[in-house]
């Protein structure tokens, strides 16, 4: 089967703050085993033989002030080995003019799009974003709706409680195309929990311009887990649609506790029960649309 990987990172150590120094605590547990280099020529290696055709390169938090000279690593490294066929690089949509760092990300042909982890939890290591209400921000809805303008998608990373002001952000900006991470990054998994997230992704999926990627599902488990991978794909397949799901592999995060084929694995028999059609825009057809492949 043809498969496009909407989700992958590679990285130097010098380059991540968080790879360097003393171990911080991080929202995916310990992570000793990818406190490394995680080169291009590894990732080709752990994607062998599983039907990967193409890659979307997404953003892996450089120090925001070399978010540039990350995409130009990228784009070498794509004439160097033929890998990735799309960029999303970092721009910061709270700037008071984010265009001047759009301007300069154009120039890299491979860039498609954006990200900025939007998402805040009252959890201090589920944290990233300063606060939880920047979709809501007049500056960044500003700052996003002008993407449009250079073609460029937004890779939105949010939690449930998040989602009604992330619809809000949506339908304000109808010409970009946004890219809910993760599937809305489900980490409370009681029956409230559960409720929340599928509330704030029926908000999401009434946007029509709001396409999901299915990938990261063991953030919050630490494992890999073909139930849980079947009950959120279930789920957002329900909301969303065959046409408007995209899968990632999030690797090499979760190689810290699967294998790049089991990871896959799990998800194709999630959507076992697709027609062929509606499981080959899944895992290729509609990862090619919305990143140009």
């Amino acid at each position: 089967m043809r498969i496009v990987d909407s989700h992958f990172h590679v990285w130097r150590q010098a380059d991540l703050p968080w790879l360097i120094g003393p171990m911080q605590p991080r929202i995916f547990g310990p992570y000793e085993a990818i406190r490394r280099d995680y080169p291009m020529a590894e990732y080709l290696v752990d994607i062998a033989d599983s039907g990967v055709e193409k890659a979307v390169y997404v953003q892996a938090n450089w120090p925001e002030d070399r978010a540039t000279a990350e995409a130009a690593w990228i784009e070498q490294l794509a004439l160097e080995t033929g890998w990735p066929h799309a960029t999303v690089a970092y721009a910061d949509m709270t700037a008071e003019d984010a265009r001047p760092a759009l301007d300069r990300l154009a120039r890299f042909p491979r860039v498609r799009g954006i990200r900025q982890q939007f998402h805040w939890h009252r959890n201090p290591l589920y944290r990233f974003a300063a606060r939880p209400d920047l979709c809501g921000d007049a500056t960044v809805r500003r700052n996003i709706a002008r993407l449009a303008d250079y073609a460029f998608s937004f890779d939105l990373q949010v939690f449930a409680d998040q989602m009604a002001m992330a619809a809000d952000l949506a339908a304000a900006c109808p010409r970009v195309t946004f890219v809910l991470q993760h599937a809305g990054m489900l980490e409370d998994l009681s029956a409230a929990g559960r409720d929340a997230w599928r509330a704030g992704m029926a908000a999401l999926a009434a946007c029509p311009n709001v396409v999901v990627k299915l990938s990261g599902f063991g953030t919050f488990l630490h494992r890999s887990d073909a139930a849980h991978v079947a009950w959120v794909v279930g789920e957002t397949l329900a909301l969303f649609g065959a046409m408007r799901c995209i899968w990632g592999s999030n690797f090499p995060i979760e190689k810290l506790w699967t294998g790049y084929a089991p990871l896959l694995g799990a998800h194709l028999q999630a959507a076992g029960g697709l027609e062929e059609t509606a499981r080959r825009a899944l895992f290729f057809d509609n990862a090619c649309r919305v990143y140009r492949l």
